[in-house]
């Protein structure tokens, strides 16, 4: 649902003949939530139609987007009280408990019911205005996605019912729908028998088994500048994995020299002063590496370290101001089968070229 520029390159030759040497792939890409999407599937036949990967990410828009006004959560958000709906795939009810198991893992900085916060900044229709301190003290005490707080919902079969406890109280999951989609669509693909894909819509990517060369999949993180001349800052080796990114480098206004991003922390209703640029996750899926990207710019870099220390599954790579206002990329490890191995490497950008310090990066397998 978010239009972030894309800042993951996948290093593979898009085509569908391959070198004798090769596996036979299969590329497709068209447009969806305001951007692009890519997938390549590497198998002698493809085992089903573009039709049908649209029409899953159309009904996916139906229920997700709050960009269409006829959509389901945009009629949620607009409903007083109580609200019902079907949800045949049950697209609101994954995406919900994924945000709520999320949102109670990340002490609550993690939260979709963000949207009056979202909209009182301009961030949808881009009004570049910073809201008066009252008018976000009075939005705060609204916001908050914990169940029973200002909000119930039941899921019932194939339908929703949700209740409002506060007519105010609206919904957001662009922080990890987008994510949430590529998972649809990898879940549709390995269920018609496919076992080595590489999906990506606006650049949240999941991929699986090898690419047509029988190797990981490697792909280039790129420097977060303009994207006509950007560079390459590191390449990661990856499978089974989901890979997502966020930044305000882009999303942003400047009003009388300071900058706003886009990314609010739900506690203290502002944009986030974060001292990361962008943050890449790896994580077992695109949902996960979706959310976190977000939390991560949220807590900053030291609480992001800390926390990917601690989780195995997760690993990042980080691009940030150093005290002397140098751009320094840490990457947490280096990828082997999905999950990131090694030790943690730090870079310090010189002239436009990255040099590396502090500590060596070390390879296994």
């Amino acid at each position: 649902m978010r239009n972030y520029s894309v800042i993951i390159s996948l290093f593979f030759l898009f085509s569908c003949t391959s070198k004798n040497s090769e596996k036979v792939f299969h590329t497709l890409s068209g447009f969806t939530q305001g951007t692009t999407y890519t997938i390549t599937v590497v198998d002698d036949s493809l085992h089903f139609k573009q039709s049908e990967i649209d029409h899953l990410l159309a009904e996916f828009d139906t229920i997700l987007s709050t960009y269409i006004d006829e959509s389901k959560i945009t009629q949620l958000n607009n409903s007083t009280t109580y609200f019902a709906f079907e949800d045949n795939y049950h697209f609101f009810k994954n995406c919900y408990n994924h945000s709520l198991a999320i949102y109670n893992e990340t002490n609550e900085l993690f939260d979709p019911s963000i949207y009056p916060l979202v909209k009182q900044w301009g961030f949808y229709k881009k009004s570049n205005t910073v809201p008066a301190q009252a008018k976000i003290d009075s939005i705060i005490h609204f916001i908050g996605f914990k169940p029973e707080l200002f909000h119930t919902v039941q899921f019932q079969n194939d339908s929703v019912y949700f209740q409002k406890k506060d007519e105010r109280f609206k919904l957001d999951f662009n922080a990890i729908a987008q994510g949430y989609s590529v998972d649809v669509l990898a879940e549709f693909i390995e269920n018609r028998g496919h076992k080595n894909y590489y999906i990506e819509i606006g650049g949240e990517l999941r991929v699986k088994g090898k690419n047509s060369s029988e190797k990981d999949w490697t792909i280039g993180i790129d420097s977060p500048g303009n994207s006509s001349n950007h560079s390459t800052l590191t390449t990661l080796s990856v499978t089974n994995c989901g890979i997502a990114t966020s930044g305000n480098y882009r999303n942003f206004f400047e009003i009388a020299g300071k900058k706003y991003g886009h990314i609010l922390n739900p506690k203290t209703g502002y944009p986030v002063n974060s001292d990361i640029i962008s943050v890449t996750v790896v994580a077992p899926n695109a949902t996960l590496a979706d959310a976190y990207a977000t939390y991560f710019m949220i807590i900053g870099k030291e609480k992001t370290i800390q926390f990917v220390e601690k989780h195995n599954n997760i690993q990042v790579v980080l691009m940030y101001l150093d005290k002397m206002n140098q751009t320094v990329v840490y990457q947490s490890g280096k990828g082997e089968g999905g999950r990131l191995k090694g030790e943690g490497r730090r870079m310090k950008e010189e002239g436009g070229r990255l040099k590396e310090e502090g500590g060596r990066r070390k390879d296994e397998g």
